[in-house]
């Protein structure tokens, strides 16, 4: 777990997940898993794309020439590479499912190649990066440390997270951008950040009920503990994107530098809102949450306004956990029928 001065994304993870394919993980380490081939040169933004310069937390980073080799640590960023089409040779894995996994948003992408797994989080294998030759190195998605930034740029040009923002806290669209103009694909990437938020148009615009209602995203791994997401996490912005609105009072609760509000039972009452969202990893879980009697004396519950939804299988709680530019139209056609169904 991560202390108190970074995100609590482990508190994001199906424990039943982490548990079942920590051998896919391991496995996905070693010699047999197919290397990814070298993606084709990026097509050159007009006038030439090359050398760029991207500012980022540790300063700025220029990069010569057309990457042809990426390695990607941030814990979603594989996502936007392969939107931008290459596929990263190296990546970190976040929910046990390997980077490349079974997410039905990136496996026609990345077909039958496989990048080789080069750390999990945070934590980065530098032999592993090294042996890649990568000739560049994206971490948006991650809380990288200044001291692995150096070693890694004795490696390769490095892309560390947003300047100016906490960890993790930077949207989607700015980390996108990061990306594309990193891989000399501004001009495309700017296209799919419109494509994405002009999907989120046509729902907002088809429910604008949603609009005057709060919203709350929760999950609870054991007894008496849970979570509650506060503005900065991606599941709270991507409901956010979709209309809702969030409850200031979860950030007030959060730790600094966390994602998350941790709640004891008697202070569930703070998810009383107009729709409350679980993320579960099983209906055990599910099962253990409606049964607790605090829950039951929320209006959210008694009133039929809670929803509960799967982290995997179907991937819809991944999708937008995940919240890139691959996944959110997944979760988006997942979760309008699943907001809009008859209880």
């Amino acid at each position: 777990m991560f202390n108190g001065s970074r995100p609590a994304l482990t508190r994001q993870l199906p424990r039943t997940v982490l548990a079942a394919a920590a051998a896919l993980a391991l496995a996905a380490c070693g010699s047999s898993a197919k290397p990814a081939s070298e993606s084709k040169p990026a097509e050159a933004a007009a006038g030439g794309a090359f050398p760029v310069t991207v500012a980022h937390k540790y300063g700025s980073t220029e990069i010569k020439a057309q990457p042809k080799k990426v390695v990607t640590l941030g814990l979603s960023d594989q996502d936007a590479v392969l939107a931008l089409g290459i596929k990263p040779v190296g990546a970190v894995d976040w929910f046990k499912e390997t980077p490349y996994g079974k997410w039905p948003w990136t496996k026609d992408l990345w077909g039958s190649d496989r990048p080789q797994v080069v750390g999990e989080r945070d934590e980065y294998n530098m032999e592993k990066i090294a042996a890649l030759k990568p000739d560049l190195i994206i971490a948006q998605y991650s809380g990288m440390k200044k001291e692995q930034y150096d070693t890694l740029s004795k490696i390769a040009p490095v892309v560390a997270q947003p300047k100016d923002l906490p960890d993790y806290a930077a949207s989607w669209q700015v980390m996108t951008q990061q990306i594309g103009k990193a891989l000399g694909k501004s001009k495309e990437t700017e296209q799919k950040i419109a494509d994405i938020s002009a999907r989120f148009k046509v729902v907002k615009d088809k429910h604008p009920e949603w609009a005057t209602q709060t919203l709350s995203v929760a999950d609870s791994f054991e007894a008496g503990k849970y979570s509650a997401f506060t503005k900065t996490d991606p599941k709270s912005i991507f409901f956010n994107e979709l209309g809702f609105k969030l409850k200031p009072e979860i950030d007030t609760l959060a730790k600094p530098g966390w994602n998350v509000a941790e709640l004891s039972a008697e202070k569930l009452d703070v998810l009383d809102t107009d729709r409350l969202v679980w993320v579960t990893s099983s209906t055990a879980a599910n099962d253990r949450i409606k049964a607790e009697p605090f829950y039951q004396k929320l209006k959210v519950q008694q009133e039929k306004r809670d929803l509960f939804v799967p982290y995997t299988d179907p991937d819809v709680g991944a999708a937008f956990s995940f919240n890139t530019v691959l996944s959110i139209p997944y979760a988006i056609d997942q979760i309008e029928p699943l907001l809009t169904a008859k209880k």
